[in-house]
């Protein structure tokens, strides 16, 4: 059976984010570092998708390569993970809402402790200087506003993000369902 289109979607997603990390991680010396001990080894990403009309994402296999980046391994790497994630993907809505409510998914872990420690540490560590970045195609006083404005965004949305993200964890429909 053909995959729908919000597998396909998703999937490509996936390719493109693992691109955007490897970005990432050649732009900090110390993560690649990180990494290179682990060449080699195999990380095994499962989602745990809400109920819903959404499709299950394939699961995702990367491996570690000698340079301290990530690539995508083959799926017959599961058996033999080194380590196995899995991360909670509530609805699209409600995870838009946790991000911007500064809220990170539910995540397990379990496996190779070292390669968890420093996998860790990339999650707690690694940043992306989107201003540097825009930089290059637009010149520094430009991407200097850009960032300023979405920066001032986000910290705009935020409060309320969270507000509702909490109302829809709780299960209510928003400041209604309290009176």
């Amino acid at each position: 059976m053909p995959d729908e289109p919000m597998t396909l979607l998703f999937n490509a997603a996936l390719g493109r984010g693992l691109l955007l990390l490897n970005h990432l991680l050649m732009s900090e010396p110390a993560a690649c570092a990180r990494l290179l001990p682990h060449a080699g080894k195999c990380l095994y990403v499962t989602w745990q998708v809400a109920p819903g009309p959404w499709p299950r994402p394939r699961d995702l296999a990367v491996l570690v390569t000698p340079a301290g980046l990530f690539e995508r391994a083959p799926q017959t790497c599961e058996p033999v993970a080194d380590l196995r994630v899995g991360i909670e993907l509530p609805a699209p809505h409600l995870l838009a809402l946790r991000w911007l409510g500064g809220q990170r998914p539910s995540v397990t872990i379990d496996g190779d402790a070292s390669l968890a420690t420093d996998i860790g540490w990339l999650a707690d560590n690694l940043r992306w200087d989107m201003e540097h970045d825009l930089a290059r195609l637009v010149g520094d006083a430009v991407a200097y506003r850009l960032a300023g404005v979405a920066r001032a965004v986000r910290e705009a949305l935020r409060p309320p993000a969270a507000r509702v993200a909490g109302w829809a964890a709780a299960g209510d429909v928003g400041p209604a369902a309290a009176q």
